[in-house]
């Protein structure tokens, strides 16, 4: 069965899913899901890249990071580091092979924990890293993180059915006692949204054998969410609702017991919505091209929403951490590099045409013209005394 007769044969059993379904179901079905099928979707000739595709100078850089929390935690003799969603865990290894080299300390005290949906990724995973998995550095654990479920059938309301078993996002391999660090690159965007419009909320249905969008009445969580964080659409926008993402947010913020939190992606902020920007980011990517369309090939394309980061914060302080101003992924990179010079970029190259290359791809990683305006950075943490100059971290006196 395909992945679109399967979500067929849901509306038929089920009636109108909310299209959060239906992007959970694109995306991370078991079988048939985009994230779920392969590994080759990363990198260049993929459908999408990353930061850590680019260079490892931007895993080298958030180890420097990292080194520096754990400074700030007062240097415990045991630290995760957790990542969600690491793909095939290019940025873990960066992370780990550099602090090896350059943070010994701080080495180790590190265990990592790469938190994989995917069985292909985490095989992949599993041989990225295999020098670290087989000194006990790193672990992949081999249970599948499963998604909240908000997904109902009707008109989308939540029911007591629904929100039985709410799984355990957080999956440590050390003891609870032990401070967490919970990093996430291109994590929140890729978690399905609810859509909203003036009509209602979006659902799909069945006409004639073929999907057709119709609009069901939203719930008064997602009204309070366009409340509180967003804005509420004019006729002809399409308003993302990404409850899932704070449902996420919240969990980890209560799994950290004294650590940090470090979110990475691209986003908005509320004053940016009400200034008019950012209204309807839902997009597909395939073969490194946009499209609006969802329902031209799913399970093959990516489907994403950009982040909504003042709700982020926002449940994150509610969760009683400490949050930090919102910057952007440039002030974040560039405030840690300018400590060195850039050094961790610059090391290997031997020759000028090979800093010549390093150059322009650290300039992709700050400059407005690649992702550093585009990016923001959310930094939270629990049990430490933080101050900023602004835009680094420091321990207060």
């Amino acid at each position: 069965m395909s992945l679109r007769e399967q979500i067929e044969q849901e509306i038929r059993e089920r009636g109108p899913i909310p299209f959060s379904r239906y992007m959970e179901i694109c995306l991370y079905d078991p079988a048939a899901g985009y994230y779920s099928r392969h590994a080759e979707q990363f990198g260049k000739a993929g459908d999408f890249y990353t930061a850590s595709d680019v260079h490892a100078v931007f895993g080298r850089l958030l180890a420097r990071q990292f080194d520096e929390m754990w400074r700030a935690l007062d240097r415990p003799p045991e630290i995760e580091l957790l990542e969600l969603g690491p793909g095939r865990g290019l940025f873990a290894r960066d992370v780990l092979d550099w602090s090896k080299k350059k943070f010994p300390d701080f080495f180790a005290a590190l265990h990592y924990t790469p938190q994989e949906a995917s069985p292909a990724l985490r095989t992949k995973l599993q041989d990225t890293l295999r020098e670290h998995v087989g000194t006990g550095k790193a672990a992949v654990p081999g249970e599948r993180p499963s998604l909240a479920q908000r997904f109902t059938a009707g008109n989308g309301q939540n029911d007591d059915q629904a929100l039985e078993g709410r799984p355990t996002h957080i999956h440590r391999t050390c003891s609870t006692a032990t401070p967490l660090i919970v990093f996430a690159n291109e994590f929140f965007d890729a978690l399905p949204v609810e859509i909203l419009g003036t009509e209602g909320k979006l659902h799909l249905a069945l006409e004639n054998s073929r999907l057709r969008e119709v609009w069901l009445p939203p719930t008064a969580e997602e009204l309070e969410f366009l409340d509180r964080y967003g804005v509420h659409p004019e006729p002809g926008e399409r308003i993302e609702v990404p409850l899932l993402a704070q449902d996420w947010i919240q969990h980890t913020a209560h799994s950290i017991e004294r650590g940090f939190l470090v979110v990475i992606d691209y986003g908005y902020t509320r004053a940016e919505q009400l200034a008019g920007h950012h209204r309807g980011t839902l997009m597909a990517y395939r073969h490194h091209s946009a499209s609006p369309d969802p329902y031209q090939a799913p399970g093959e394309q990516d489907l994403t929403a950009h982040v909504a980061f003042t709700a982020l914060a926002a449940a994150a302080a509610d969760a009683g951490m400490d949050v930090q101003p919102l910057r952007t992924q440039s002030h974040f990179l560039m405030r840690i590099g300018e400590t060195n010079q850039f050094a961790d970029a610059f090391e290997d190259c031997n020759m000028p045409q090979e800093r010549a290359k390093v150059t322009l791809q650290l300039k992709h990683l700050v400059t407005p013209a690649g992702m550093g305006e585009n990016f923001q950075v959310l930094i939270a943490s629990r049990g430490v005394r933080l101050q900023n100059d602004p835009g680094h971290l420091m321990v207060k006196p």
